[in-house]
């Protein structure tokens, strides 16, 4: 027999697919968000600025004047010894952290929060960044880097700017080993070799010189080492 399929073998979980969390940095989400921060502001000093093994966007420490320490994403402009501000009474200016109901409207925000106190969720990649577009009633309308438009909790904060370390892709990769050892640290499989090209023991869809030979949608109660290719489609091919 072959190698069992892909996605078994990554439901097993061995070291191929398992991400490398021992090299990973923390949790990299905003500070509890407590009187202080919805009444005032909190300052906080940027000791550095890290590289994030787990994300493609670089990470800053941050002492807040209470004496705690936070990773947060850093923002495209901002270095060391910089001071941020967090709370809804910070100014409109690059890294600091505000609730969507402070920001004003055509402002570009990165890190939003989908849910209040959840420490950030949407708009983290490097280089990417949300627009606000309009306030209504308890809501905040946010344009996603996708295009689409998302009503998230006017209570929920965001980070003025736009995410640090931009321009990433804009190099060429040039060979193949680059991209095997870019995607390695973040516990990617790839190559991908498609499942046509395998042999008939690896895949279900492998033999017959690179044609499936047999209809590659399933039912959805097929068993697991079968279950491949376009499960309980309602419909193939393009509209």
């Amino acid at each position: 027999m072959g190698k069992r399929i892909t996605v078994q073998r990554r439901g097993k979980g061995t070291s191929v697919y398992k991400a490398p969390s021992h090299r990973y940095i923390g949790e990299i989400k905003y500070r509890v968000y407590d009187s202080r921060e919805k009444e005032g502001a909190v300052s906080g000093r940027i000791l550095d600025i890290i590289c994030n093994p787990a994300a493609s966007a670089p990470v800053v420490e941050v002492q807040f004047e209470d004496g705690e320490k936070r990773l947060l994403l850093a923002s495209e402009g901002i270095g060391v010894g910089n001071e941020i501000f967090c709370g809804s009474a910070a100014k409109i200016a690059r890294g600091n952290i505000l609730p969507l109901s402070k920001i004003p409207e055509g402002t570009p925000i990165h890190n939003i929060e989908n849910k209040p106190g959840d420490g950030g969720r949407f708009v983290r990649s490097s280089g990417a960044y949300g627009l606000l577009i309009a306030h209504e009633a308890g809501k905040s309308v946010v344009q996603l880097p996708s295009g689409e438009l998302k009503s998230i909790d006017s209570r929920c904060r965001a980070t003025i700017g736009i995410v640090a370390g931009g321009g990433r892709r804009d190099k060429p990769i040039l060979k193949a080993g680059k991209m095997w050892h870019m995607l390695k640290p973040k516990a990617k499989y790839w190559p991908i070799v498609r499942k046509v090209k395998m042999n008939p023991v690896a895949h279900p869809h492998g033999g017959g010189s690179g044609h499936p030979g047999k209809p590659t949608c399933v039912s959805r109660s097929t068993p697991p080492g079968r279950k491949v290719g376009l499960i309980a489609a309602r419909r193939t091919g393009r509209k």
